[in-house]
């Protein structure tokens, strides 16, 4: 699964990274994004790359009760295309949650560790992700999920999932909303087997959603 990451490099770079023209909204640079917390995104519109801010969680249109979203935080790739929570978004309403950095805990000693995975170079990358929108009255939602798939060779010994880390060469297919078959999308949800990304344990205090510090990131052992 994927339930804490970060992203901590200027907007400008993420604007050159990803292709994101016109004027960016503000972010701050974050150790420790948690489910619920507002987060950067790029969607299409108008055929144009927009970088956008959702709730981590999706709820969707459907919902009775928008609490829902707290469950739904990560979709398997496994079945995102029949389920129906999210076969709808995942026909037309895909985005990149962009992140530098995600955690995962490992078992061990009787407690959990975890462990910060990045890229070597500490360039930002995207996540798979599928959006909605949620009304209720006079409130609106704008929420999305992170896809997971099977975990590869660096991240095995750790966790049996991971968040699927789209190559560079897919991201106009995945935001490409005229795009609907499961047959094309599925293959970009696989396990990122780049040889550029790096893991190593921290401190505990990433528990804690609220530690957002950059002690967080730190390597320790």
């Amino acid at each position: 699964m994927c339930g804490r990451y970060t992203l901590r490099v200027p907007v400008e770079e993420l604007a050159e990274k990803f292709d994101l023209p016109g004027t960016l909204p503000e972010l701050s640079p974050s150790y420790n994004i948690a489910p619920s917390r507002e987060v950067a995104a790029v969607v299409l519109r108008e055929k144009t790359r927009r970088l956008e801010k959702f709730r981590w969680g999706l709820v969707p249109s459907w919902a009775d009760d928008p609490g829902i979203g707290n469950r739904m935080i990560n979709a398997r790739a496994e079945s995102v295309a029949e389920k129906p929570s999210y076969r709808r978004a995942f026909r037309s309403r895909r985005c990149l949650v962009l992140a530098d950095g995600f955690y995962e805990w490992r078992k061990e000693d009787g407690g959990r560790q975890p462990y910060y995975i990045k890229m070597r170079d500490g360039s930002p990358f995207a996540f798979a992700g599928l959006w909605e929108v949620w009304r209720g009255g006079a409130d609106e939602i704008r929420s999305c999920t992170i896809i997971t798939t099977d975990a590869n060779g660096l991240l095995a010994p750790i966790h049996e999932r991971m968040p699927v880390i789209l190559d560079p060469e897919g991201y106009d297919l995945w935001l490409d909303v005229s795009v609907h078959d499961p047959d094309v999308l599925l293959p970009l949800l696989k396990p990122y087997e780049g040889e550029t990304l790096e893991a190593y344990p921290v401190d505990r205090l990433v528990n804690n959603p609220a530690n957002d510090v950059p002690a967080c990131v730190e390597p320790v052992g």
